[in-house]
């Protein structure tokens, strides 16, 4: 189907379902619409299930008691949605104890004046969801965004539904799934007199490059919607999600006084609890780990909320932590982490593979070095975050102005053969795999418009959206550098597709992106990880590799991070198995 629909071709289908329902004759009105005239009676006490949990239709049902009574039946692990409530304030009184008012807002698209966009999206494209791949996908894509996960069956059986239609936009380069929506058929759902639609479960994948993704699924739903008829298409989104709700504005929608209610459950219990204020000072990596403590019922106490600093005690056990680090590990293992040099030397006498490495100061060495291995990177011997870093330099200058920048960060700089291959990031929490991720540089798309200044300023944006500021692009010499490498200056025009690298290093904090592959990394690379672990002696350590292909036994060791950031490996535990650390007799029990 055409990702555009003619005016005159909506009128058509619009009028077309209108006789459709003038034929099944008068009926009394009923008491959802806001302006158009309804022609018979939606079915009683309409629920949908949508795999995430089930869309309870307000207006369909005959009470509040009615209502609190279905959300009462809400599946464990599920988040059921009670739509289009006129009064919640009965509806919560019928179940104050059970139900709450969710603080989202409604908005609504009128289909009849919708006008498609003229900008033309690219490097992707929007299709129906289409297999279980397709499914899969999406699935990882909710993880990512903390919502509710579906199991892929789900999608599966109902690929033929006509109430629900679940749409999946497509990276044309690579074919992975970068974002994914899904539109609910009112007539279809509970033969809706006002010829309704909803959307639900707007998500992009947060690490994707192309921009628009989000605003292309909204129109192609809108569109489709709009070629059955359809009148109106709601949607639901929490008050402070000022970016979706701009977005929404821009393409016409308008918020109407329709409200929802949802089941107190541990799903929605900061919706309804409000966890303390200091949480929101917190950075995602702290934030994750008191948000499963709280779920648990371990006390927290935000110490430094700046500095990610809380103290989360359970029964007679109470434990500092600076987000993943501990009191459990010891000064001297985070001394080891500290210093890249001791690390290398402590892991390599435990038979790990390491680099080829010297410490920056003799001239002649250095330039023996660079004669002898071809590649080298730069890196200063105490930093985190990519500080300081530069990959692949091959020049003696290149090498000299990369050492004089790593000196910012620390007195004493390494200088390191260039292990091939990509950065791969293992998590091991109590001496276990828990994640497994390539962590790849952040790189831009050329459209044929902007200059690639206004696209890095534009990617480091969504990936500071995403990540809750933590992840950005600096425009720095190093970004300046890299692009330079494509044969590109900052302020160049790059053709539409192009793809351009615009850093070396692939940290989160200077715009890299994780690919989640522990379902598939090679045994070897997992037991080289846990024999270093050891050896340092951390219960939590982030240990990376560089790899030529993460299923293969190849590798070489570039460093351990005392503290490794837990968030973004979804759909990896990795909050769970850190406090089933600190507090194992809150775990699970299977």
């Amino acid at each position: 189907m055409s990702d555009r629909v003619s005016t005159r071709g909506r009128r058509e289908a619009h009028a077309h379902r209108l006789e459709r329902m003038r034929r099944q004759g008068p009926k009394p009105l009923s008491t959802a619409g806001l302006g158009h005239a309804p022609m018979t009676e939606p079915t009683p006490n309409a629920v949908l299930d949508c795999g995430w949990g089930r869309l309870l239709f307000g207006q369909t049902f005959q009470s509040p008691e009615a209502l609190a009574d279905a959300l009462r039946a809400e599946a464990p692990d599920r988040r059921d949605v009670a739509f289009y409530i006129r009064d919640p304030h009965v509806a919560v009184a019928a179940a104050p104890q059970e139900i709450f008012l969710d603080p989202s807002h409604t908005y609504r698209l009128d289909l009849s004046t919708y006008r498609p966009g003229r900008r033309r999206i690219s490097g992707f494209f929007v299709r129906r969801l289409s297999s279980e791949t397709d499914a899969t996908e999406v699935n990882r894509i909710y993880a990512a965004r903390g919502m509710v996960t579906v199991k892929p069956e789900f999608f599966w059986s109902r690929r033929d539904s006509r109430a629900i239609t679940v749409f999946v936009a497509e990276d044309e380069r690579t074919g992975a799934i970068i974002g994914t929506a899904m539109g609910v058929d009112h007539v279809r759902a509970f033969e809706d007199p006002e010829l309704g639609a909803s959307l639900w479960c707007l998500a992009v994948d947060p690490q994707t490059e192309h921009p628009g993704i989000g605003e292309a699924l909204v129109r192609r739903i809108a569109e489709h919607f709009a070629s059955r008829g359809a009148a109106t298409l709601d949607l639901s989104v929490l008050h402070d999600n000022e970016h979706a709700i701009a977005l929404y504005e821009k393409l016409g929608f308008r918020r109407v006084p329709l409200y929802t209610v949802k089941r107190k459950n541990p799903i929605n219990e900061k919706l309804f609890t409000g966890p303390a204020a200091e949480f929101d000072a917190l950075n995602p990596y702290a934030r994750l780990l008191v948000d499963e403590a709280w779920r648990r019922g371990i006390m927290v106490d935000v110490t430094d909320a700046e500095g990610g600093f809380f103290r989360l005690t359970n029964g007679g056990r109470s434990i500092l932590c600076r987000e993943s680090l501990t009191e459990l590990t010891s000064a001297v293992a985070m001394s080891i982490c500290d210093d890249k040099a001791v690390t290398r030397r402590v892991v390599e006498r435990a038979g790990v593979i390491v680099p080829t490495q010297i410490e920056a100061g003799d001239r002649q060495a250095l330039e023996a070095f660079l004669a002898e291995h071809g590649s080298v990177v730069v890196k200063p011997a105490r930093g985190e975050q990519g500080r300081g870093v530069a990959v692949g330099l091959t020049t003696l200058e290149e090498i000299d102005r990369a050492i004089a920048t790593a000196r910012e960060v620390s007195d004493r700089v390494i200088i390191e053969e260039q292990a091939e291959g990509e950065d791969l990031r293992l998590v091991i929490i109590n001496f276990e795999l828990v994640a497994a991720a390539l962590r790849r540089p952040a790189r831009i798309v050329g459209n044929g418009t902007d200059t690639i200044r206004t696209l890095i300023a534009r990617q480091s944006r969504r990936r500071a959206a995403a990540t809750g500021g933590e992840s950005t692009i600096p425009l720095d010499a190093e970004t300046e550098r890299c692009v330079g490498k494509s044969g590109f200056g900052l302020d160049d025009v790059a053709p539409a597709g192009i793809e351009i690298a615009v850093r070396s290093t692939a940290n989160l904090h200077t715009g890299g992106t994780l690919h989640d592959v522990t379902a598939t990394v090679h045994p070897a690379l997992v037991d080289a990880a846990i024999r270093a672990a050891r050896a340092i002696d951390i219960p939590v350590v982030g240990i990376d590799f560089m790899v030529p292909d993460p299923h293969g036994s190849d590798y070489a060791f570039i460093e351990a991070n005392e503290r490794p950031g837990l968030a973004n490996h979804e759909p990896q535990p990795t909050a769970e198995r850190f406090i089933d650390l600190l507090f194992p007799n809150t775990a699970a029990r299977s």
